[in-house]
C-alpha cells in the first residue's frame, strides 16, 4: 500500500468510526513493575557484559560517577535507568543487537 492509499484508508476508517459503523481497536499491555536493583546487582550486570564503569556509564547514558555511586550503594537507579538495567540483566546481548557494543 502506498502513502496515499494508507492515508485514504485511515480517513475512511475515521469517517466510519464517527458514523458508528466500526469500533476502536483496543490493545492490552502488561508492564512488569520496575525491579529493585542492589549495588551488587548493578556491579554483576556490568561485569557480566565485561565493561568498565566508564564504558557501562556511556552505554546506559549516565556519568561514571553515577555508576560508581550505584555500585557503592550511595545512590540507587530510578525510573528509566532501572528499566534499562533490568533489560540488560535479562538479555545482555541486547546491547549487541542494538549496536551499542560490538
Amino acid at each position: 500500500m502506498n502513502v496515499f492509499e494508507s492515508i485514504m484508508t485511515g480517513l475512511n476508517e475515521a469517517v466510519e468510526y464517527e458514523k458508528g459503523n466500526i469500533t476502536a481497536k483496543k490493545s492490552t499491555l502488561t508492564v512488569e513493575p520496575l525491579p529493585e536493583m542492589s549495588a551488587e546487582d548493578i556491579k554483576s550486570i556490568r561485569k557480566e557484559i565485561g565493561l568498565t564503569q566508564a564504558m557501562f556509564a556511556a552505554v546506559i547514558g549516565v556519568s561514571t560517577k553515577t555508576v560508581e555511586a550505584w555500585e557503592s550503594g550511595t545512590n540507587r537507579p530510578i525510573g528509566p535507568a532501572r528499566r534499562m538495567l533490568s533489560i540488560i540483566k535479562f538479555n545482555p546481548d541486547i546491547l549487541k543487537v542494538c549496536h551499542v557494543i560490538s
